[in-house]
């Protein structure tokens, strides 16, 4: 059919295709790619690590977030998770590749730690039956800045329906100066190409989730290979909560 575009979801799977074969690293068809990324564990990769982030421990020493109901967004080898968990968070950790899935129910039956692992797409999860309910915790460590621009859309749209009035969102994402493309988002549709990530300043974050209320946001700091957490200066981590 020619003229078959008619929904929101037939818009954004028209330009995901812009950026084929990019667009595997967030659509449901990137197992195959991030299995390829996650197989070799060897690979000098910063969050290959089995630590927490820095700034997920300082949000539970200083009391900003308390047990409750967890989404980690592509959880990877589920070092967030599995940190959560053992505090007596309940834990749903989704991830495209069956390959990470695999190895964090590892860490996981290794630490004894319970966390529900779901492989697949969380955009397409949410609501399918698989993942319900709201969320007093939505943890995104990565994959916000591997998102192309009209996929902020479906981002903003997730969170909505999944995050509990008054709940807490935490992420990190590329800082501009430091790690990702700084071109501008139309750049990316004339050449089809994400350049391995989007950087981000501390304005565009506040206009992004401008319907959330900030909390902090800052820099991640840089931990050494003998802390018990994962920091990485290239990284802007931040707190916003939902509104009640």
């Amino acid at each position: 059919m020619d003229r078959a575009m008619r929904t929101t979801d037939d818009v954004m799977e028209l330009l995901d295709g812009l950026f084929a074969p990019e667009a595997d690293r967030w659509t449901s068809g990137g197992a195959d790619w991030w299995d390829d990324f996650y197989r070799d564990r060897s690979k000098s990769v910063p969050f290959f690590v089995g630590k927490p982030d820095e700034s997920l421990v300082s949000y539970v020493d200083r009391g900003l977030i308390t047990p409750g109901r967890v989404l980690d967004l592509g959880c990877g080898p589920g070092r967030n998770a599995l940190y959560l968990a053992s505090l007596g968070f309940e834990v749903d950790a989704v991830d495209l590749s069956p390959v990470a899935i695999a190895w964090a129910r590892e860490r996981a039956r290794a630490s004894g730690a319970g966390v529900r692992f779901h492989q697949g797409d969380a955009f397409r999860l949410v609501g399918s039956g698989e993942l319900t309910g709201t969320y007093d915790l939505i943890l995104d460590s990565g994959c916000f800045h591997h998102l192309p621009p009209h996929r902020r859309i479906s981002y903003l749209a997730l969170l909505d329906q999944t995050l509990t009035p008054g709940g807490h969102f935490a992420f990190t994402c590329f800082a501009a100066g430091s790690m990702g493309s700084e071109e501008p988002d139309a750049a990316f549709y004339r050449q089809s190409r994400l350049h391995g990530g989007l950087a981000y300043t501390p304005e565009s974050l506040r206009w992004i989730f401008s319907d959330l209320t900030e909390v902090e946001l800052r820099r991640m700091r840089d931990e050494p290979p003998s802390s018990p957490c994962f920091g990485e200066p290239f990284l802007w981590t931040a707190l916003f909560a939902a509104p009640r």
